[in-house]
This record gives C-alpha cells, structure tokens and sequence, in this order.
C-alpha cells in the first residue's frame, strides 16, 4: 500500500470533485468535509473483512464512478485511525476482503492524519473501487449489493438479473419465448412494415424467418423459428400474455397535482396495450389530441399557432419509455404518462442504464434493449442517432419552455421520470386555437388576463359556469357572473339559460364558435 503526500485543498473545490478526484487528491481535510454521499464511505478500522467486500461489490456495481471507502473515519467525520487496532488485521484486511469479492478492482493507500482525540500520528486506510461496466460483482457468499440514495442495497435475485441485463451479461431481449407460434401469433401488419423496411437495404432475397434471425429476433431450432422477447414485443398480437406490463397507462388530471382517495382528479383515465409499435403510435394519436394548441400575436399582429410542447420533444420521451425500460424485473409494470395543467411527465420501469446519469444524459448512448431499438428504427419509429434528448433539450429551448428534467426514482422499484414543463403563466395570457379563429387581434388585445382564461377554459373544455369562473380566476360570484356576460354581450360567449328564471342553476356559457372535438 502506497503513501500519498498530503496536498493543501479548499472547501470550495469539494463541491465539483468527481470520485476520482476525490481519491487522488485526498487529504485529511478532504476526508472530513467529504461527508458519506454518492462517491464515499465512512468505516471504522474494527469492520470485518467480510463487511469490507460488501462494500467493494456496491461500489464496482453502483455506476458510473464506483466509489472511494475511507477505513478510520466515525460517521461524525472524527479523525480516529486505524492504529488502535492490530497493525495485523489492518494489514490483512485488503486481501481478505479482495478474497471475498474477486471481480472488483479496488486500490489502496494510507493517508496520514493527526487523530481528533490526542493529535498522535496515525493513518486512514483509503479504498478506490472502480465501476465494473460488463458484469455484477458479487461476494464470495453470492450476494450482490448497489448503493441507493444513501444506503447499501442487496439485490435480489430478480434485480441481479436487471442488472446483468444492463451490463449485457445477459440479454432479456434475447430470451427465447416458445410459447408464441410464428407467424400465427404474431400481427401481419407490423412484420410487413418490418420487412418491407429490411428488405429495401439488403442486396440478396431472403424468407422472412431468415430477416428475423439476422436481426437477432429469434432462432431456427429443429427447422422451426422460435422467436425472441424482443420478437414478441415488437410484432406479438398478445405481447401481455408474456409481458404484462406491456402497456402504457395515459392520465389526465385536472389542475398541477394528483389527487389520491376522494380527491382523486383524474379526468382520463386510459391504458393502452399491445406491441411497441402500436403503444408508441397509439399514445402519440392520444397526446395529440390532448395537447393543447395556443394563439399568440406575432411581429405581424396576426395569430400564430404554438404548440403546448414541441412535438418531437415528447414523442422522443414516449419512445424512450418504450424502448430503454426494464422488460426483465419490471415486466408486470406499465409506462405511465400523466398530463397536468403544467408538465407532462413521462415513467417508464426500471433505472437509468449503466453510465446514464441526469447529468450525463445529453452526451451518453446507452440503449437498455438495442435489437428493438434497430428493428423500431427500420420501422421509422425511432431516429438512433444518439441525440435524442439533445434534440430535446434544443427544442425546449427554441420553444422558451424549461428545459426537460430527467430523474431516478427509487420506492417499490426503480422507475426514470422525464418532465417537460409548460410555461403556464404565458400561456394564460394566450389565447386557445379553437377560439382564435372569431377572435381578433384587435379583440385579443382588449381582453384581460381573467378573461383569457376563460374563454381558453371553454375551448379546452367546451363550457363554463359561473362557479368554474369563480375558481378559475377568484373572483366572487357577482364579479365573475358579469364577466360572463360582458363577453357574453360581445359576442365572444353564447349564454345558456332558462328565461324564466332569475338564476338557473343550470345556467353555462359556450364560445360562439363550435367546440373543438376532444375525445
């Protein structure tokens, strides 16, 4: 084990150091400020060997970094050293833990440090541990260990399975599904989509089950195709009865949170199952007609339509759920994908690939299953060429909406959240596509900001009552009774009513144009 001389560091730079930084240029201050995080451990010099190894799994299995043990160190971040204990079981415990967990690559230094208690010379043990990219690091005992959030998690077997996926030591995609018949069991119109687009490339005929084999989507057993997962998934008429979480689950709730029991505000409430082909397409038929299109005057004073979020950046994360979740562990779990009055958010089962982080995002290609990604891309379904959420992030931007947030998230199980934000306050202040066809820019610019958000509630939703515009902008009931009727009275609402009495609580408005179908 190697000395490292001690090199003068601020507190300032222990905000940006990466876990290889951490490691080369640690010192006794570092160790202190460098508080247990994502890149380091805190143990005392008596942990057992055993223990030790532990540790070495969950950081060679926890990416992207791995991380750094620091051996001589309370919890508190005290100074305490290893000198206490024999020099024999310090000495020994890089061999037997390295004895215990084989697979990991883990290094070692001491650093010098006066201890907290006395200010006597004495050492902290230092273990770098590196992320093994290809393969789940185990024990000696076969236990397999992650960290997540803080703590040291140990994978089930199911999870080591995922993991393993992730690492490509095996392949969920690649497992062979003999329960499905081809081509009976499988929807003609996709495989001729796929083949038609495999066909229009290749130089020399082949039969269809020849296609699907070089594409690593089955194999020939005994002169019969026997299709793969990924197979099933893309093309299967019942990919469910296999993958039951095959579905995306679509809602739409009404206003900027969900509701849970009585409060429970979803407003649609819709799943969609089937092949990958059919979820991707069948859920972008469904955005459309959710989103929402606004009117703004431009340079020009003439309306001009703006989508609620650019197009290409949501269907990007609609594939990417399809594509890049879990189909091993999480096979039972559908994608959700849930509408507010201000985001769009987006979950798929399962975490982010090996080496994909929020952080790393925009510059990792990291696909989870790559044969149905290539076989979606011969479809058109899909663009792999690694800038999707670049292009993302571009068209945010060139919209003035927030950039997308990508998040991991870990309760039952791990699932990935992208979240695309609407700038809600701008659009309040703009006007509906349905209603910008008999409103004017010179209406346009008469109207408050109270009144836009009423006539927008009615193209969105078809009608308005009072006690919805009392809700809706705040004002009391008389106050926003004739502001119904003052656009009313201008012909912008049409009031529907029994004459006969003084107030029907029946009573709505409408536009005077015919509601935009919304289904």
């Amino acid at each position: 084990m190697a000395e490292i001389q001690q090199l003068p560091f601020t507190f300032e730079q222990t905000v940006v150091l990466n876990v290889d930084e951490l490691w080369t240029l640690a010192t006794p201050e570092l160790l202190v400020l460098a508080r247990e995080d994502r890149r380091i451990e805190r143990k005392p010099p008596a942990i057992h060997a055993s223990e030790l190894a532990e540790y070495f799994s969950m950081w060679a299995n926890t990416s992207v970094e791995g991380g750094v043990i620091a051996v001589g160190i309370s919890n508190k971040g005290d100074l305490s050293g290893c000198l206490s204990i024999e020099l024999e079981h310090i000495n020994k415990l890089e061999s037997d833990a390295h004895n215990l967990c084989v697979d990991a690559s883990v290094e070692c230094k001491k650093i010098k440090i006066k201890r907290a208690k006395d200010g006597l010379d004495d050492f902290v043990l230092l273990f770098r541990v590196h992320y093994h990219p290809t393969k789940v690091v185990h024990t000696a005992h076969g236990d397999a260990f992650i960290r997540r959030g803080e703590q040291k998690h140990k994978l089930t077997s199911h999870e080591i399975r995922d993991l393993q996926n992730d690492k490509g030591e095996v392949r969920v995609e690649q497992e062979l599904c003999a329960g499905y018949v081809f081509p009976d069991s499988f929807n003609a119109d996709l495989l001729a989509d796929f083949l038609r687009g495999m066909r229009s490339v290749l130089t020399e005929s082949h039969d269809d089950e020849e296609i699907l084999v070089n594409r690593r989507l089955g194999v020939i057993k005994a002169g019969k195709f026997i299709p793969n997962a990924a197979c099933v998934l893309l093309f299967a008429d019942d990919p469910v009865h296999k993958f039951p979480g095959s579905k995306v689950r679509f809602l739409r709730f009404e206003g900027e949170q969900e509701g849970t029991g009585s409060e429970w505000n979803a407003v649609k409430d819709e799943f969609i199952e089937g092949p990958i082909p059919y979820l991707i397409q069948t859920t972008e038929r469904l955005l459309q007609q959710q989103l929402r299109t606004f009117s703004r005057q431009g340079p020009d004073q003439r309306f001009n339509p703006v989508p609620e979020y650019p197009k290409e950046a949501w269907y990007e994360a609609v594939v990417n759920a399809c594509v890049h979740r879990s189909y091993g562990t999480l096979k039972n779990v559908p994608i959700f994908v849930k509408m507010f009055d201000n985001r769009l958010e987006i979950i798929s089962p399962g975490a982010f690939p090996p080496s994909v982080t929020p952080q790393t995002i925009y510059g990792t290609h990291s696909p989870r299953n790559p044969n149905l990604m290539s076989a979606l891309w011969s479809m058109n379904l899909v663009k792999c060429a690694a800038e999707g959420t670049r292009r993302m992030l571009r068209l945010m931007e060139a919209s003035e909406l927030p950039p997308p947030e990508f998040a991991q998230k870990t309760t039952d199980h791990a699932v990935v959240r992208v979240t695309l934000r609407n700038n809600i306050r701008q659009r309040r202040a703009w006007i509906d596509a349905a209603a910008s066809s008999v409103i004017s820019p010179d209406i346009d610019r008469t109207l408050t900001q109270d009144e836009r958000q009423v006539i927008n509630h009615v193209a969105e939703h078809g009608t308005i009552n009072t006690m919805q515009a009392v809700r809706l902008v705040g004002k009391k009931w008389k106050a926003a009774h004739k502001m119904l009727l003052r656009l009313e009275s201008r012909k912008l609402l049409k009031y529907h009513h029994r004459k006969d009495i003084e107030r029907d609580p029946q009573a709505f408005f409408t536009l005077v144009i015919p509601r935009q179908k919304r289904i």
